[in-house]
């Protein structure tokens, strides 16, 4: 892959990124659970921080990206999903969101592989690492609601 069509992956993350942001806040709004409120507004949080993140990567010059362009790991693939929405079940949405982090994590992890440089390559090990904690999160959080014979 080239450089610019990394730039492009990149702008895509963060459209997903502020997707998630937005939802997450939603929940929080919507919900009078103390602890799902929290929860919403701890990852509305760091959907934030991952957007500025990206937003900061992205004011770089294409030329100061370390990614190995031989290699194509078809990380684009997973930037379209279907739009999350306050407006679904409960537990459809937060399969959905699970699966919104599942393939933000991957995104990530691809990024940290083709990265050539070192700093590069640990901003985006942390980024899917961050993305696997929310995942875990929400899975906690979706087997509670979908499943409240477990408790």
């Amino acid at each position: 892959m080239k450089k610019e069509e990394y730039r492009s992956i990149l702008s895509g993350a963060i459209a997903n990124e502020v997707e998630s942001y937005v939802f997450y806040r939603g929940i929080e709004q919507c919900t009078t659970d103390k602890t799902i409120k929290k929860i919403f507004s701890e990852l509305a949080d760091e959907e934030q921080t991952h957007r500025e993140t990206l937003e900061e990567f992205l004011t770089r010059p294409v030329k100061s990206f370390h990614f190995d362009e031989a290699r194509d790991y078809k990380i684009s693939e997973t930037l379209d999903t279907e739009n999350l929405s306050i407006d679904l079940k409960p537990t459809d949405a937060i399969a959905l969101a699970i699966k919104k982090e599942e393939d933000a994590r991957d995104m990530y992890r691809a990024l940290a592989e083709l990265s050539t440089d070192d700093d590069q390559k640990k901003i985006f090990t942390n980024l899917a690492n961050m993305e696997s904690g929310h995942k875990a999160q929400l899975e906690d959080l979706y087997t509670n609601m979908a499943f409240p014979e477990v408790w």
